[in-house]
């Protein structure tokens, strides 16, 4: 074995960045030598291995990552899909992904579905061009069909939405045990005119808002029933709040889609002069850091938004590696409760006043 060549090193103002060749000369070994040594293969002696990773180094050499995935057909990235940047819900779990991912020696690729089906596949179709390890598509509005393709070409976990016969891993919250949590509540407080701001399609949304339906029932508050259709953004919830304005009757109590749908509420009804929670209360969804702020302090269900990040690439790091029975994974939520909910006002009767 010849000696390593001693010339100097490549600066770094070098017209080109160092190659595998560059490496090989300066270590003195050949260059599939130096391609074992990059790809981590076992069959290389200590001696050798150390004496190809210091040339690297002084080299400022750094792997390919392109290359090496089109060698071995996967990267160590990780494609998710978060349906709406705009709500802090999305970002809380991609946290958790990224946490992880973190951990265990995986990048992360972002993109925005922007609450569109057309835009996910796009993004989909982007993302496996890429040749991601898998995918984690978070509260996705594709048609079941293309979700499934999808699965074909990669690995794939769903958080917040469910699937029957499609081969994907599967993060869900108990909508029914949330949505149970905010009527419970607001009938201990003495509520019983309770109307509902919906999701609209989005993920959870028709599952909140027949849980909500058959829950009202249940405490024989059927009658009682309003459900406004919404989505889980804050212009449905401002939109809600002036539909209710201009009933005869306010409702005493609202259980609104989600915390984006909750901030919009609490603007509209600021803006008309209606207090919360002295007026009317109101109960959002999710737990995101818009509930937390001093000035909203809102009364929400939680949902653990890093927890079920975690567990999304916990489930899709197994899938890439063994081949094995969906799971689902359901997580129990819980209500926080914060200034937003307070019983409803007490009319006092007009008094009477005795003629002689």
């Amino acid at each position: 074995m010849p000696p390593p060549s001693r010339r100097a090193a490549v600066p770094l103002h070098s017209r080109h960045a160092p190659t595998m060749d560059d490496v090989a000369r300066e270590a003195g070994v050949s260059r599939a030598l130096v391609s074992l040594v990059m790809r981590e293969r076992p069959n290389v002696s200590d001696e050798r291995r150390r004496r190809v990773l210091d040339a690297a180094s002084r080299l400022g050499y750094r792997p390919n990552a392109m290359a090496r995935s089109l060698a071995s057909r996967r990267t160590k990235t990780i494609g998710v899909i978060l349906d709406d940047l705009r709500n802090p819900f999305f970002a809380e779990i991609a946290g958790g992904v990224e946490e992880l991912a973190s951990e265990a020696g995986y990048q992360l690729l972002l993109a925005a579905g922007g609450r569109s089906s057309r835009r996910e596949r796009a993004a989909v179709g982007a993302l496996l061009e890429h040749r991601v390890s898998g995918l984690i598509l978070v509260s996705p509005r594709m048609p079941a069909g293309d979700i499934a393709a999808a699965a074909s070409e990669a690995p794939l976990v769903m958080v917040g939405r469910g699937l029957r016969s499609v081969d994907v891993d599967i993060v869900l919250i108990n909508e029914a045990h949330g949505t149970g949590l905010v009527l419970d509540h607001l009938i201990e407080l003495g509520h019983e005119r309770i109307a509902h701001v919906d999701g609209g399609s989005g993920a959870g949304g028709p599952q909140r808002r027949s849980a909500y339906l058959r829950g009202m029932r249940t405490h024989r508050l059927g009658r009682h029933s309003l459900v406004i259709p919404g989505d889980f953004t804050e212009e449905a919830g401002v939109k809600a709040a002036e539909e209710l304005l201009a009933r005869r009757e306010l409702p005493t109590a609202i259980f609104a889609a989600n915390d984006m749908v909750a901030a919009g509420l609490l603007g509209g009804f600021d803006r008309a002069g209606i207090d919360v929670p002295g007026d009317v209360s109101i109960v959002g969804y999710d737990n995101t850091s818009i509930a937390h702020l001093a000035h909203v302090s809102l009364t929400t269900v939680d949902q653990p938004r890093t927890e079920m990040g975690r567990l999304a690439l916990e489930l899709l790091l197994d899938r890439i590696d063994n081949r094995r029975p969906n799971e689902l994974r359901l997580i129990e939520p819980s209500l926080v409760i914060r200034s937003t909910t307070a019983p409803p006002r007490v009319i006092a009767a007009p008094s009477v006043v005795a003629i002689a």
